[in-house]
């Protein structure tokens, strides 16, 4: 870690309390909930607002969650525009098994695509809580991280050298920012999991073709169906690791998506074009602990779930309810609590997804797999999933996400 830059001669800059790196739903949230008490704060961005106002994300939301924004004035549009989600859909061997969560447990899923949820937060924050936001930043540094003074160091989108001095910095800048890489093995422990696949992620424009979530296990590869609105649908398709999505054409797309996804009863697929194609490695991480010194990690910068589980944008919005209400007391109160337990309370919750994660991917990819074992232990664990109440009502927890001990 370098040491604190000089100060250019002349006037200081102006300090700022908290400096948010990453205007994700992490950080806008914390952002929020700074801004709702009269914290000042700044939050820097490398693209601009538009970009991440569009970029495809996740789209779906844990109860809890939901909640938990509505209670600080942040679910206004969510919950007007929002689809809500009570069963989930297997289909497995040309059958279909529908899973009802909803009446299990009395919770459900919200659909909510992320660039929509960022576009509330970022118009909540700067728009009308009047909160600082800077777009286009580049090449962001951090000095005195260990110490009480740390300084964020930023080219602005002027190409100016721009430095400001705070008390905490909140790293929200993703798997990839700068703020993770802080985090260098004598500072932290970096646990990794590779689940040796691809998952195709594609987005389709054409309504959904099924009233919920649909898994499809099947020995060409997982295959699934998520809605994001009336007019787009999420698809994925298991491919390898590391594949090129120009191997893959409009027809093989579609060709296999009709192939996993079929059943008897199933209603035929809505085809469109596809707007997006990407493959993603499906692996999984978790930072521990979530600081070091002055710098508190929160979503994919602190651990990353792969969207197997769909939990990514849920533990991001569990990070920034912790740390936004631990960064009040701090700022307002001098209660130092919330932030001294922040990353052991955070990583419960964590771990237990992570744990989630794999067990599902088990059962999605282990019909694909190649080994016959695999293959029965997954056609096993379906079988108890829908003959047993309670391994029905134990998974359903799982998938909501409604542990009360988080």
């Amino acid at each position: 870690m370098t040491e604190v830059s000089p100060f250019p001669s002349g006037a200081l800059p102006l300090h700022k309390p908290v400096v948010v790196i990453g205007a994700g739903p992490a950080g806008l949230t914390v952002g929020n909930i700074l801004r709702a008490v009269g914290v000042d704060c700044v939050v820097l961005e490398t693209e601009t607002r538009a970009f991440i106002e569009q970029r495809p994300r996740a789209g779906v939301l844990e109860e809890w969650a939901v909640r938990g924004l509505e209670r600080r004035g942040l679910a206004a549009n969510l919950l007007e525009r929002a689809q809500r989600h009570a069963e989930c859909e297997f289909r497995l061997g040309g059958e279909r098994y529908r899973f009802e969560y909803l009446r299990l447990t009395g919770h459900h899923h919200w659909v909510y695509p992320q660039p929509l949820l960022v576009t509330d937060l970022v118009h909540e924050y700067a728009d009308v809580r009047g909160g600082d936001i800077r777009f286009g930043v580049r090449d962001v540094r951090l000095h005195g991280l260990d110490s009480d003074h740390p300084v964020v160091e930023y080219v602005d989108d002027l190409g100016e050298d721009r430095l400001i001095p705070c008390d905490f910095v909140v790293g929200a800048d993703g798997a990839r920012g700068v703020t993770r890489a802080l985090l260098t093995p004598d500072r932290a422990l970096v646990s990794r999991h590779d689940y040796g696949i691809g998952w195709l992620a594609l987005l389709a424009e054409a309504p959904p073709s099924n009233d919920c979530v649909v898994f499809g296990i099947h020995p060409n590869g997982f295959a699934g169906h998520m809605a994001r609105s009336p007019e787009v649908t999420r698809y994925y398709l298991e491919c390898p690791p590391g594949d090129d999505p120009d191997n893959w054409s409009h027809d093989r797309v579609w060709s296999e998506l009709r192939q996993r996804l079929g059943a008897n009863g199933a209603p035929p697929l809505a085809e469109g074009r596809l707007i997006e194609k990407r493959v993603l490695d499906m692996h999984n991480y978790v930072v521990e602990p979530m600081v070091f010194g002055r710098l508190f990690l929160a979503g994919d910068a602190a651990h990353l779930t792969a969207p197997i589980a769909a939990k990514g944008m849920n533990l991001a919005l569990h990070d920034a309810f912790l740390l936004g209400d631990a960064l009040v007391a701090q700022l307002t109160k001098g209660d130092s609590t919330g932030l001294t337990g922040y990353s052991q309370a955070c990583l419960g919750r964590v771990w237990d997804y992570q744990e989630f994660s794999q067990w599902l991917s088990e059962i999605y990819h282990g019909t694909s797999s190649g080994d016959p074992y695999l293959a029965g232990t997954t056609q096993a664990r379906l079988r108890r999933l829908f003959s047993s109440p309670a391994a029905g009502l134990a998974f359903a927890e799982q998938y909501l996400g409604k542990d009360p001990e988080y």
